[in-house]
């Protein structure tokens, strides 16, 4: 493994290590987008053959997307298969919560597979039901907060600009932890519906979760910031750097008008990835703010369901909320720019919550 050549290098203390896991995280970011670029092309001729008329497209949606029809969808596949194969290049095997995130990132993308092929050979957007979605989500969300717990025996909830006593759920937080990871799943899920609008948006959030996760793997910044202490949890770094270069690959092809689709596949598995990692990091609520596009996006979905079963009205033209702007007639590339700089803004609020405590 290129881990132990890193490993086996000339670093040692404090410095050294920040050195270490810099060498490590960059190398995951350029290994996974050297993958993704690499496979890509083949990639996605292999789906458009396997596909034939792509994913299909709400009827119901705004009209300009019709165009898109013909579109292959499952590009998650590529984002995976890139990440997946640089974290076991790069990262530290040992690590409990690297099979913590890897075992919901392969988890839920098993789940979005299914999904994304029940939808292409029945020619329908429905796909699996979403019963049967939750139940599969929440056994798998609800191992992975098993594993991370064994692991730090921490079962506090960590409240951002409150420098008191951290709020100690005791059993409850396996509850808790489980609906962090797959709500964040499925917000994630929501929001890819325009090209590149999920993509940048996570790749933002790993960036603040790589930092996150380094300071909170580091006793001595841990204390003066005031945040939860997590032996093991820089690694993680790592795991983030992957994500980052596989969403950079996918987001070359992705980009508008896009080649591929990133499908469920992609979506659960990538927001269910980083909702495990802000709970191995004791960063849950913070995560609701660095992603809080995504919960927009999701409480635009609740919301319009809500009042539409009560009322019999809408309270926006369209859910999720991207597909409400372009109704007021936004041009799809604004809608994306726009959102990005949203996250952007949100990803720095977060990181800001470092210090206010």
């Amino acid at each position: 493994m290129l881990y132990w050549l890193a490993q086996n290098m000339d670093f040692a203390g404090g410095l050294n290590l920040i050195r270490y896991l810099s060498f490590r995280a960059g190398a995951a970011i350029f290994t996974a987008l050297f993958i993704g670029l690499l496979i890509g092309p083949k990639f996605i001729g292999w789906l458009r053959v396997r596909q034939g008329k792509g994913q299909p497209i709400r009827s119901d949606g705004p009209q300009t997307h019709l165009a898109k029809r013909g579109t292959p969808t499952m590009g998650g596949l590529m984002i995976l298969t890139s990440m997946v194969a640089s974290v076991l290049l790069w990262m530290d095997l040992n690590s409990t919560y690297v099979w913590a995130c890897l075992f919901v990132t392969l988890g839920f993308g098993a789940i979005g597979f299914l999904d994304d092929y029940d939808k292409v050979t029945k020619a329908s957007h429905k796909g699996l039901s979403g019963k049967a979605r939750l139940l599969f989500e929440f056994l798998i969300a609800g191992f992975a907060a098993w594993l991370i717990v064994s692991q730090h025996g921490n079962t506090a909830l960590y409240v951002p600009f409150y420098n008191g006593p951290a709020i100690e759920l005791g059993p409850f937080y396996f509850l808790f932890a489980a609906f962090v990871i797959v709500a964040f799943g499925n917000a994630v899920n929501l929001t890819d519906g325009l090209d590149g609008l999920a993509t940048m948006p996570v790749i933002i959030a790993c960036l603040a979760f790589m930092l996150i996760v380094y300071l909170v793997g580091r006793a001595d910044f841990a204390e003066y910031l005031g945040i939860p202490h997590v032996p093991g949890a820089g690694n993680l770094t790592i795991l983030c750097g992957a994500i980052i270069g596989a969403g950079l690959a996918f987001l070359w092809f992705n980009a508008p008008p896009a080649a591929v689709f990133m499908g469920d596949t992609g979506s659960l598995a990538l927001g269910g990835t980083i909702g495990v990692i802000a709970v191995t990091a004791h960063h849950e609520i913070v995560l609701g703010i660095i992603g809080g596009l995504f919960v927009v996006e999701a409480m635009s979905v609740i919301i319009q369901v809500f009042f539409y079963k009560r009322t019999g009205k809408r309270v926006f033209k369209m859910a999720p909320i991207h597909h409400h702007f372009e109704q007021l007639g936004w041009a799809e590339p604004t809608v994306v720019i726009r959102f990005w700089i949203i996250a952007f803004i949100l990803a720095l609020a977060g990181l800001a919550t470092l210090k206010l405590r």
